[in-house]
C-alpha cells in the first residue's frame, strides 16, 4: 500500500458549539491546498477527537472554538493527548481566540492560532510551517 505525504488534519469541533459553518470552510481550504481532511462533525467530546486522531493518524488536530472555552479545552486535550501516546501530533486552534489568549495558548503547546478572519492562505502556511518546523 502506498502511502501520502500529504499533511493529515483532523478538524473537530468540541463541547457543546453549534457553529461549524467556519470549520467546513478551513476543512475545504486545506483540502484545496492538497492536505488530506477528516472533519468529525458538531458536538465532540474530548476522548472522541482523542480516538479519531490516533484512528486517523493524523499529523495535526484542529479545533474550532466558538464557544470561549479555548483555554481549558486545549489544555485538558494536549494533556489527554500525551496520555494517548500523541504527542508527536500537534495541536492548533481557530475560531472566536481573544489576541490576549494567543500567547497562553502557545505557552502550553498549542503549534498555532487562528483567530477569527485569519485568511485561507495564512492557516494554509501556518499548517505548513508547523509541519515543516516540528
Amino acid at each position: 500500500m502506498e502511502h501520502s505525504n500529504r499533511i493529515r488534519v483532523l478538524i473537530a469541533k468540541p463541547g457543546l458549539d453549534g457553529h461549524d459553518k467556519g470549520a467546513k470552510i478551513v476543512a475545504l481550504a486545506l483540502r484545496d491546498a492538497g492536505m488530506e481532511v477528516i472533519y468529525t462533525g458538531l458536538h465532540q467530546t474530548l476522548p472522541q477527537i482523542i480516538k479519531a486522531a490516533s484512528q486517523e493518524a493524523v499529523d495535526v488536530i484542529g479545533l474550532s472554538i466558538m464557544s470561549g472555552a479555548h483555554l481549558p479545552i486545549s489544555q485538558k486535550l494536549l494533556g489527554m493527548m500525551k496520555e494517548e501516546g500523541l504527542s508527536e501530533t500537534l495541536l492548533t486552534v481557530g475560531g472566536v481566540i481573544p489576541h490576549q489568549d494567543i500567547p497562553k495558548l502557545k505557552d502550553m503547546g498549542v503549534s498555532a492560532v487562528f483567530p477569527g478572519g485569519t485568511s485561507f492562505e495564512d492557516i494554509v502556511n501556518g499548517m505548513n510551517g508547523i509541519i515543516q518546523n516540528r
